[in-house]
């Protein structure tokens, strides 16, 4: 959306430096010779502002369009790396839990020497 504003822009820039350079009322554009009256000027100037207000507005939603998707982005990136954060406490809880419980064989030696006292 922002390049079709930006060329609409354009456009109606050069409508507009092609009646401000030329010194007569007479126009030649793709091999055709034009030669507006004072409403048909002013009607090309109309269209000349429509188009440019077209292109200005296409420009301001396909930012305002990118920017929300750039936020959107960020938020799922950071609810990611929340995400991951908790991950790994939660693992390295799990590890120091791990770590401080006995080992299962630890146990089975204790219940055989408890049972070997009767």
């Amino acid at each position: 959306m922002i390049l079709l504003g930006v060329l609409l822009v354009l456009l109606a820039g050069s409508a507009v430096a092609l009646v401000l350079t030329e010194e007569s009322a007479r126009y030649i554009l793709f091999g055709y010779t034009f030669e507006p009256n004072q409403v048909e000027m002013f009607l090309a100037g109309a269209a000349a502002m429509a188009v440019l207000l077209l292109g200005l507005w296409l420009i301001g939603s396909g930012s305002r369009r990118s920017a929300r998707r750039r936020r959107r982005l960020q938020g799922a990136r950071a609810e990611a790396s929340n995400r991951v954060a908790r991950l790994e406490d939660e693992k390295r809880e799990l590890e120091r839990r791990l770590q401080n419980t006995p080992e299962p064989g630890d146990r089975l030696v204790a219940r055989d020497s408890e049972e070997a006292r009767p």
